[in-house]
């Protein structure tokens, strides 16, 4: 064994959070080991400790910064359009969810009444409802009402997704036409003006 690198705190930690990620997205979430993760990193129990307080602490940090690199990954431009956009977008989150099947299956069952890892997950529904809004830029009650909307088809992605990682019973296919599917049939009404009482 080489001598030990000097590494910044910063670099340290995302040295770690590596480490982390790569046994969360191999193993279930009680197999993963604290002192394995200190081992397979070069450091000392005590030192990870000083980085991350206890397991949970390390997943989460793990989870938010996948979050982040979503989030940076699914950019949307209103010049484009928006069908596309998604599309692209459902496909980096699925690549993401093949990936990485044990953490996100962890993050949303055994933790899923975890208040951190709820808030990562709350967090990116937000910013992802806001980019939509955005890019299609409705005004008044029309978007109240497509906010309502997205909120309630992000949730209902995140469980199918779920779901069918948990089971694969239909292809990768299926899993982004439905989605897309459910988007374009609640938007229909969503966005077309209401009718009168009388129809």
């Amino acid at each position: 064994m080489g001598p030990r690198r000097r590494l910044t705190p910063e670099q340290r930690r995302g040295e770690l959070l590596d480490v982390g990620a790569e046994m969360f997205a191999t193993r279930p979430y009680d197999d993963v080991l604290m002192e394995e993760v200190a081992e397979r990193a070069g450091v000392s129990r005590a030192n990870l400790y000083r980085y991350f307080a206890s397991k949970r602490d390390l997943f989460a940090a793990i989870y938010r910064r996948a979050a982040d690199d979503l989030l940076a990954a699914t950019r949307i431009d209103s010049a484009g359009s928006l069908v596309d956009q998604v599309s692209a977008g459902l496909d980096a989150h699925i690549d993401y969810f093949v990936a990485n099947r044990r953490t996100v299956l962890s993050a949303n069952r055994e933790l899923a009444g975890d208040p951190a890892i709820q808030a990562i997950i709350a967090d990116e529904l937000t910013q992802l409802r806001r980019r939509v809004l955005d890019a299609s830029d409705p005004d008044g009650l029309q978007r109240e009402v497509m906010s309502a909307t997205l909120h309630a088809w992000l949730v209902f992605v995140r469980a199918i997704c779920v779901e069918w990682l948990a089971h694969e019973t239909f292809s990768r296919a299926q899993l982004r036409d439905i989605c897309v599917g459910a988007l374009l049939g609640a938007l229909n009404p969503a966005t077309t003006p209401e009718q009168s009482a009388k129809d």
